[in-house]
């Protein structure tokens, strides 16, 4: 391992790290971490979760051990005239994700040696192997302990071998920070510089095979904003017509908030088979994505909804750089990545930004207003059909974030609902409500834009918010007694959304699909998967005709009515209105139950809403040819065409 030079003599808090890519090939990655001491026995430590993903995934378990060695000047002269070299300590772990260097005292200069396995795939983590070298510092940098501020020098050291079977030219670095490019006959080097610890873990990178194309999008005082998308992994995407998009979608934000919190913005895809995610940071994004959804060469002019659902993950992401990382909860204004960091306001957060995701595609003109109703009615079909959403508040659902939404188990549903599902009809709810109180001057994307205001203000350019605040600002735009209305009934009550109500007053129809509903796909209100042995149950919803008859998850249905179980034998049953015998394995034993699958809804806890007709939402316009009705129900919608750049 080639060592990392000493800190200069005028910068003795300087933090150097070196990370080695030399065993690619076992998912390794070898970690050198140089500083000099400020205290006795200092101490390291590594997150336990990454901003923008609200669970416990402790990073540390991927460390194999830490050691380290006392590199003080005087000690290091002694050795060398007596031909030794340092002696080599191993750090002593006091928690889970800290270690000490008991044997190290104040103003030495220590290194400090760890390996690190690098296999997540996801967008959160590091991957490792001989096509590409991904990560988060938070996986792989160790913090000092009370040197969190002072400046860090790193180098990524990638071996020759690693190009053997690429095109160099081809191998690129994508990371939000600006790097330094080093070779030699060994290795390549990449070098980037961070201010501070808390700065470098917000810029991912990754060394790979990529596609690259630029962008400009301007600033309301015509300032240029450069733009770059990177694309890795195997596809056939049509770059231009990604970069044509993108840049429609960018700019339409831009065009609504003035100006943005960075000077330069950075995508980061990942083309995969299956795999689907994105994280924010303040000047770029990761994301990961099936290589479906990327653009065709033969690209229709209205996207396909694949690709829709791509373009849906960049303008999710996009918009966090303004609505979490400037704007946040002030729990994570300055936050420690130990522990969990526990708010209501999560609803706020990934809510607003999954209705105004959706909202930019049509507003930017990418998407028509007949697809942007069609993926709002899919959020609002999968509210319907969570029946937990009567079980928990979205407020609640933030809070308990860190141990249920990325916990899902077979009772998920029935229990509580998502903050990013229920979030976007409330922020849209919100949206409509601001517009009828305020006689149509005012809507969410004033209140998004006032929080953005107040950010820009403060000397670090962002700003911590509570619930407190929301009402503060609300109260700017709409009557507060009507905020407080709204928040007791939508975001910290259970009660129905008045989505049908608000809808209509824009001009948007909502109609119910009779031959289309929920539990066509969810028979007896429970889900299964067809198996040689029979059907396997993997989740029952409450007070479903399932759950009445005692059926539960991880069931195996091996006989309906007398006959083996499959997909067709159920449909069979679906709607009948007498009891069907049912013979099944719990476990290893062998079971009976008698089923009902025409449940009295009046008796059944509101079955009738747990499965309700799938919905779809149409413009008033398109049924009906009466200009005069056509005027009253608004269908000229101010609410779809807020944006600069909308079009019909």
């Amino acid at each position: 391992m080639t060592s990392l030079s000493h800190a200069a003599d005028n910068q003795p808090s300087n933090i150097n790290y070196q990370f080695d890519f030399e065993r690619f090939l076992e998912h390794l990655v070898d970690v050198t971490l140089r500083f000099t001491a400020d205290t006795d026995a200092p101490s390291l430590w590594l997150p336990a979760w990454i901003p923008g993903s609200y669970l416990m995934r402790e990073f540390a378990r991927n460390i194999t051990a830490v050691h380290y060695e006392i590199l003080d000047k005087e000690l290091s002269d002694n050795q060398i005239a007596n031909n030794k070299n340092p002696k080599c300590y191993r750090a002593q772990k006091t928690d889970k994700h800290t270690w000490q260097l008991p044997h190290a005292k104040a103003g030495q200069t220590i290194s400090v040696y760890y390996e690190v396995y690098c296999y997540d795939l996801s967008v959160r983590t590091a991957y490792v192997d001989q096509q590409r070298l991904y990560g988060n510092f938070t996986s792989l940098a160790l913090a000092v302990a009370g040197q969190e501020q002072s400046s860090i020098q790193v180098s990524l050291m990638v071996p020759e071998a690693f190009f053997i079977d690429k095109n160099k030219e081809q191998v690129l670095l994508a990371c939000g920070l600006k790097a330094t490019h080093l070779q030699s006959d060994e290795q390549y080097l990449y070098g980037v510089q961070a201010e501070s610890y808390h700065e470098l873990i917000d810029y991912p990178f990754e060394i790979a095979i990529q596609e690259k194309f630029d962008f400009i999008i301007q600033d309301n005082q015509h300032q240029t904003l450069s733009h770059q998308f990177f694309l890795a992994g195997k596809h056939n995407a049509n770059m231009g017509r990604l970069q044509q998009d993108l840049t429609r979608i960018c700019q339409t934000y831009l065009n609504w908030l003035g100006d943005a919190p960075f000077n330069d913005y950075t995508f980061m895809t990942y083309a995969s088979g299956q795999d689907y995610g994105g994280l924010e940071h303040i000047n770029s994004t990761s994301l990961i994505t099936p290589r479906r959804d990327l653009p065709r060469i033969n690209e229709p002019t209205m996207p396909s909804s694949d690709y829709q659902r791509f373009l849906g993950l960049c303008s999710h992401e996009y918009f966090h750089a303004w609505w979490v990382k400037t704007v946040r909860p002030d729990v994570m204004l300055d936050v420690d990545l130990r522990r969990e960091a526990f708010t209501p306001l999560l609803w706020v957060f990934e809510g607003f930004t999954s209705y105004i995701d959706d909202f930019m595609l049509q507003a930017s003109g990418v998407i028509d207003k007949a697809s942007y109703l069609k993926l709002l009615a899919e959020q609002i079909n999968r509210y319907h059909q969570t029946p937990g959403r009567a079980q928990q508040s979205v407020a609640e659902s933030s809070f308990d974030a860190w141990i249920k939404l990325y916990r899902n188990d077979e009772n998920t549903g029935n229990a509580g609902i998502s903050y990013y599902n229920k979030g976007a009809l409330v922020a849209l709810c919100l949206d409509l409500t601001l517009l009828e109180k305020s006689a149509g001057r005012y809507r969410l994307f004033d209140v998004v834009k006032a929080f953005y205001e107040q950010a820009k203000q403060n000397d670090k350019k962002r700003v911590g918010i509570s619930s407190a605040d929301m009402g503060t600002i609300i109260g700017q735009f709409m009557p507060l007694a009507d905020w407080e209305d709204f928040e007791r009934c939508y975001v910290n009550g259970v009660e129905e959304l008045p989505l049908k109500s608000l809808l209509a007053a824009n001009g948007i129809q909502l109609h119910s699909n009779t031959k289309e509903t929920a539990d066509k796909h969810v028979p007896w209100g429970m889900r299964c998967t067809e198996t040689p042995m029979g059907l396997k149950v993997s989740k029952v919803a409450r007070a479903s005709a399932a759950a009445k008859a005692g059926l539960s998850a991880h069931d195996v249905i091996i006989a309906i009515d007398g006959i083996k179980a499959d997909n067709k034998q159920l449909a069979l049953f679906n709607d009948a209105s007498h009891d069907i015998e049912c013979h099944l394995f719990r476990r290893d034993e062998l079971m009976t139950v008698k089923v009902v699958p025409k449940v009295d809804t009046d008796e059944s806890d509101g079955l009738d809403k747990v499965f309700p007709h799938s919905i779809s939402l149409r413009l008033a316009k398109a049924n009906t040819d009466d200009e005069n009705k056509i005027n009253e129900l608004k269908t000229e919608s101010a609410w779809l065409d807020v944006m600069k750049g909308a079009q019909s």
